[in-house]
């Protein structure tokens, strides 16, 4: 069920606790879904984020979105897009860090949060497709993925080792 309350909004330098707070959580949760590591984010802290949160670059393809239940309320949901830096692969971008909590799971709020990411990212000029990898294994998300125009191009094999177990990822990619 889908609340219509759902709001999903570019996150700030102000909602960084929250923003790291919420993805600690989906990394301690999910390992296998998330190229960095619970301890790695820990030491690193939540400065780490400072750049994407200023939103200095959110015109050009870098940006995080965060999804609430509604206004004044906690965030339940993250994803962002980081666009590539370098000259000839300008006209890609890739899906970073998407987590939605558990007790907000199956509400329509991964959808919502990738809805949003893909207007915006129509409007970002010279971009003409947007990739992610997603944990082979997660049904769920490669559903939600496929189902917003995402298609598999690919596998990378042992793409993770958490703790000595190594899992596999599915390569997809949508164009604009």
């Amino acid at each position: 069920m889908i609340n219509n309350a759902l709001l999903v909004r570019q996150l700030g330098p102000a909602d960084r606790d929250a923003y790291f707070q919420l993805r600690l959580r989906g990394l301690k949760a999910h390992p296998e879904s998330f190229g960095q590591s619970y301890e790695e984010a820990v030491a690193k802290g939540a400065s780490q984020h400072d750049a994407m949160l200023q939103g200095t670059r959110a015109a050009e393809g870098d940006f995080l979105l965060g999804a609430y239940a509604s206004a004044d309320t906690p965030l339940i949901g993250v994803v962002g897009l980081l666009r590539s830096q370098r000259d000839k692969e300008q006209h890609k971008a890739a899906v970073i860090g998407m987590y939605v909590a558990p007790e907000a799971a199956g509400r329509g709020v991964g959808r919502a949060l990738l809805n949003e990411l893909l207007t915006r990212a129509a409007q970002i000029e010279g971009l003409r497709q947007i990739q992610l990898m997603v944990s082979s294994r997660n049904e769920a998300a490669r559903r939600l993925y496929e189902s917003v125009g995402f298609r598999k191009y690919g596998c990378e094999v042992g793409a993770l080792n958490v703790s000595g177990v190594f899992h596999d990822a599915d390569l997809m990619q949508r164009f604009m």
